[in-house]
Formats: C-alpha cells, structure tokens, sequence
C-alpha cells in the first residue's frame, strides 16, 4: 500500500530483482539470492524486489516460502504491464540489475557465484 522508490536505496549496493512467483527459474535462484543477502546485508548489500505478479496472495506466499527477508518488496500486481518492468525494458524474467552506491548498473542478470563474486569484489574492500 505503500510507494517505495528506488532511489532510497541510495548509498547501497543493490541488486534490483524482477521476478514472479509463478517462474519456476528465478524460485530455484531464490536460495543464492538469499545467500548473497545474509552475506552482504552488513556490509551495505539490499535487495529491491519486483514482483510480475498479479495475485497478492501468491506473490506473499512466494515470500515467505523463499524466505526474502529483505525489506523490499513491491508490485503493482499490473504483470508484464508493471511500471518498472517498463521502464527497466524487462521482457523476461529473471532479470536483474546489480546498481552500485550511486545507483549506476554495474551488472546484469548476474546469478550465483557470479553474483557473490560480483558483490565481494564491490563490497569487501
């Protein structure tokens, strides 16, 4: 019920997430996800989820079940017609976007150890 914006999370390293609960190969990417967050959390790493979903009910459950316990989540429940989804050209899913401190991509669709890699070459200085 909230509008959250990306740009609060400025001063972080981020991976924006697109994803849905329906999408069988970003749910099996979830754990590394989830990994990289517990890892990194401290060391100034968040994740900015967006859900393509359209039913509230799964994209919580999705959640919950993954275990995303990071702070952000949004969704319009609007699908494949999602603002962000627009705006970032998301055709596909999973996409991501790896955003340094100043909010400038410095990665895409970058998935386990190629995440974790990305974020220890950023974030263990």
């Amino acid at each position: 019920g909230e509008v959250v914006k990306l740009s609060d999370s400025r001063g972080k390293v981020v991976l924006l997430d697109f994803w849905a609960s329906w999408c069988g190969p970003w749910r099996r990417e979830n754990p590394n996800v989830v990994k990289a967050y517990k890892k990194y959390k401290d060391k100034g790493f968040t994740v900015f989820s967006v859900s393509l979903d359209k039913d509230k009910n799964r994209w919580i459950d999705a959640i919950k079940k993954d275990g995303l316990t990071w702070e952000t989540h949004v969704s319009d429940l609007r699908g494949w017609s999602a603002a962000p989804a627009k705006l970032y050209n998301v055709r596909g899913i999973p996409a991501t976007f790896l955003l340094d401190e100043n909010g400038v991509i410095v990665g895409q669709n970058l998935r386990g150890a190629a995440l974790e890699n990305k974020l220890k070459e950023l974030l263990d200085k």
